[in-house]
């Protein structure tokens, strides 16, 4: 809208913008289109995780095809909050002061997932670091609930007193 007040007043000097002004400009992607996108990406990460938990119980390595789709179905739904935010954004907000520790927990659980999976071939540490990506993706998906971290805090709290 601002580039067609500019042209109609005649005041559209494109040299005066930066480049990467003009690159936002030019690939801003509509509401719809941010929602579809979300939607789609999210709903792949969730079918890569649950054809994950079915390879789990196949015969051989079962296991390691498990960590693989498994650690793929997060990354998958972590981008497509890129869709909601943009991924300029959404880095910000993951690596901000109150979700930074568990951004960097959730990143090195993948990593190690993966390398047990792939490279170390163990499938026990595979499923220990699939369990552990879980527990750190949930901490980190609460960070965004304003107040969640520290009801599931005191939850804890009351269960051990």
């Amino acid at each position: 809208m601002d580039k067609l007040k500019r042209a109609l007043s005649g005041d559209d000097n494109d040299e005066e913008q930066g480049i990467v002004t003009q690159i936002y400009e030019g690939s801003s992607l509509s509401w719809s289109t941010r929602i579809k996108g979300f939607v789609i990406c999210f709903i792949l990460g969730i079918l890569l995780s649950l054809l994950g938990t079915f390879l789990l119980w196949m015969p051989g390595g079962g296991l390691i095809l498990f960590a693989i789709f498994y650690t793929l179905g997060n990354l998958v739904s972590i981008a497509s909050t890129c869709f909601l935010m943009g991924p300029i954004n959404q880095l910000k907000k993951m690596f901000a002061e109150t979700r930074i520790i568990a951004t960097i927990i959730v990143l090195v659980c993948i990593v190690l997932t993966l390398c047990s999976a792939l490279w170390w071939k163990i499938a026990g540490l595979a499923l220990l670091f699939c369990i552990l990506q879980f527990l750190a993706l949930t901490w980190y998906s609460i960070s965004y609930i304003p107040f969640a971290r520290d009801a599931v805090k005191k939850c804890f709290a009351s269960c051990v007193n």
